[in-house]
């Protein structure tokens, strides 16, 4: 791909499959994972087999939205700048795992265990899975 043709097209969607599917349902306003039919797990990143089983029989379910930080990081932007930003790795509350950032808090008073709420936010790329912290007050900055 050349300099242009990314400049272009910053971030491309995919065209099919699993991953596709989710995008769709973000840019309708719906976080949804998928669950399977034959074990009952619910997966997170989107696959057309179970890891846990190795069922094909997986359905889309709405996500509860609620999860807590099971591991985070602080990226530090450059000093001065106010950009460090916090990345995660958040249980959701079905048991599934996802890598996100969270919004609305000092990057910093992130930490493991911190109870979180999804929420869509449009982004260049399309719509994107981030999260704040669900109880009042928690990690303001």
């Amino acid at each position: 791909m050349t300099n242009q043709q990314s400049a272009a097209h910053p971030a491309q969607q995919p065209a099919a499959g699993p991953d596709a599917k989710f995008q769709e349902f973000l840019g309708q306003g719906e976080f949804r994972i998928q669950q399977c039919a034959s074990c009952q797990r619910h997966i997170f990143y989107p696959r057309v087999l179970c890891p846990h089983c190795g069922s094909t029989q997986l359905n889309w379910r709405q996500a509860s939205g609620d999860g807590s930080v099971h591991a985070c990081s602080v990226v530090m932007g450059k000093p001065g700048t106010q950009t460090d930003y916090a990345v995660v790795l958040v249980d959701l509350k079905e048991g599934a795992r996802m890598m996100s950032h969270v919004v609305d808090c000092d990057p910093h008073a992130v930490h493991i265990g911190m109870p979180l709420r999804a929420r869509i936010v449009q982004r260049e790329g399309g719509p994107l899975v981030v999260f704040a912290p669900s109880v009042p007050g928690e990690a303001t900055p």
